[in-house]
């Protein structure tokens, strides 16, 4: 028979830990709310960005006859050398919020980096505790470690991160670089993307509406190199941040949804506890009153 004090016990320490959760997903509903308006506030700059590179995108190919010549649209004959920048968590209790992003890096680089990574021309960004834990415990090529990055989650260290791999991409030292991140889709649900930011595709900057295009005039000085030169890498910042933000929307959704998950398991497994130590109380309590009537008859019979 079940001790009722350990069934008592259990029942009181689910209690304290549903408690827990319940507070973890409120703390993480406040912190969605301003992970997602720092994702929304983003947008409108990245899409203006992206909607007056095309404009001088297109000025540049009518002077230079279609072509870009620019160092980070170069399309490399092969890749001998790729650069993952992995944005993970800080922290757990996320549900597979990390385990699902690894699990597709990894698949993709069995799949398109396999040759790549046997030679140790894989290199691997980390960002976020859990991503420095799991890649290196894995023997993967870690060349940078960003432990603690959402703690602070400073725009600056985003670009100096994107800025170095610019840099080494136009001195052709590596051939490729890609983003893998959480894209946030909605509170319970995020998409594992791996995407290429470097080198840059043609095209990239497409897809304005012609009849809006018709109907607007942009006089651009000093030139269109010039302009595209400047504007280009804050282009690239803004790719890794949006991939940061999303990443950090989607973390506190999933976290919110792990918490949620865990106080309804608590419930029901208080549910099951309770009625375990409703039937072992009965039990004992006709234990009990079996033993007083065989007690009441053997004396009755002496």
């Amino acid at each position: 028979m079940p001790n009722l004090r350990d069934i008592r016990t259990r029942i009181s320490s689910i209690d304290n830990t549903q408690q827990i959760t319940k507070a973890m997903k409120m703390v993480a509903a406040a912190k969605l709310r301003k992970a997602q308006n720092r994702m929304l506030e983003n947008r409108p700059y990245s899409r203006m960005l992206k909607q007056v590179l095309a404009r001088v995108a297109e000025a540049m190919r009518d002077e230079f006859d279609d072509e870009l010549t620019v160092p980070l649209f170069r399309q490399p004959d092969g890749v001998k050398k790729a650069v993952i920048l992995v944005v993970g968590s800080d922290r757990g209790l996320c549900g597979g919020f990390n385990t699902n992003l690894f699990k597709v890096v990894e698949k993709r680089i069995q799949e398109e980096f396999s040759d790549l990574h046997a030679s140790g021309n894989l290199e691997l960004v980390c960002i976020g505790r859990k991503a420095c834990q799991y890649f290196p415990k894995r023997g993967y090529n870690v060349v940078q470690e960003v432990p603690g990055f959402f703690d602070r989650l400073d725009f600056a260290e985003s670009a100096s991160i994107m800025k170095d791999q610019a840099a080494r991409f136009i001195s052709g030292e590596v051939d490729a670089v890609h983003v893998a991140y959480n894209e946030f889709k909605s509170v319970i649900s995020q998409n594992r993307v791996v995407d290429t930011v470097l080198p840059i595709q043609p095209d990239a900057f497409e897809g304005e509406d012609e009849e809006e295009q018709a109907t607007r005039e942009f006089i651009i000085e000093p030139s269109a190199e010039v302009l595209f030169d400047r504007l280009l890498p804050k282009y690239l910042n803004i790719q890794l941040w949006r991939a940061i933000l999303e990443s950090n929307a989607s973390e506190q959704g999933a976290r919110m949804a792990a918490m949620d998950n865990a106080t309804e398991n608590a419930k029901e497994l208080q549910r099951t506890l309770k009625l375990k130590y409703n039937q072992a109380r009965q039990s004992a309590i006709t234990t009990e009153i079996s033993e007083i009537v065989s007690g009441a008859s053997a004396l009755g019979n002496v």
